[in-house]
């Protein structure tokens, strides 16, 4: 009998690895991969550019109904629309990095964000990261993963990375930012971050990405088989 498509929720705060190992594990079952921090990313940048208050609730959600957020294929990393805008690169920047929490955290924007990403996820097959993806947007995915850091190696390789991308922001100031935005995420009044009662939680400190895409694969696999 053949296997199930399910849904994968996998959450955890800033740079746990979580796009990074979604990306992979999505690859591997031929699902689709959905990052909604992008989707965050994409509505903070086209907000900071287009002048509208990050704070906002309003304004913003008034915005977003003349933009369209889209995915394509690219190599390394797939590529990420707003209308016919590539802003792959854009939403990577520090401005973007240290505003989305502010985004974020209105009730109005995350609802807007939050249909459109069930709406996708609804015929299952997929893989999500985020935040709040197994406690709200999917709260009934079949395997769900909390990935954890310490926030000293989750700076050192928000380091490593941003330095690939010409990026070159003092590792501790990146510390204290993934601090801040761990605050912010997990004390915001909706959908804040925290591991859903039913998620697995794996602490990726001492792993490769390697070895968190097989326990990951291991645990979809399992889960696939007794449905």
């Amino acid at each position: 009998m053949a296997e199930q498509a399910l849904q994968v929720a996998i959450d955890g705060p800033a740079s746990a690895g979580k796009s990074t190992v979604a990306k992979l594990v999505a690859k591997r079952f031929g699902y689709i991969y959905v990052d909604t921090g992008a989707m965050y990313r994409a509505v903070t940048y086209w907000a900071m550019t287009h002048q509208v208050p990050l704070a906002d609730d309003d304004a913003v959600a008034k915005m977003m109904g003349s933009l369209t957020i889209s995915f394509k294929p690219g190599e390394p990393d797939q590529l990420v629309f707003a209308n016919d805008e590539d802003i792959t690169a854009a939403i990577r920047q520090p401005d973007v990095t240290n505003n989305v929490s502010t985004i974020a955290a209105l009730p109005k924007v995350r609802a807007l964000l939050t249909d459109h990403q069930r709406q996708i996820a609804a015929a299952g097959g997929v893989v999500m990261d985020g935040r709040d993806i197994g406690s709200t947007v999917l709260p009934k995915a079949e395997v769900k993963i909390f990935l954890v850091a310490s926030a000293a190696e989750r700076a050192k390789r928000r380091y490593a990375e941003n330095i690939t991308k010409g990026i070159n922001t003092p590792l501790a100031q990146l510390q204290a930012e993934i601090e801040l935005r761990d605050h912010k995420d997990s004390t915001r009044k909706v959908s804040p971050l925290t591991q859903a009662a039913d998620a697995v939680l794996v602490d990726t400190t001492p792993m490769s990405i390697e070895e968190v895409v097989a326990a990951i694969a291991a645990i979809i696999k399992k889960q696939s088989s007794t449905i």
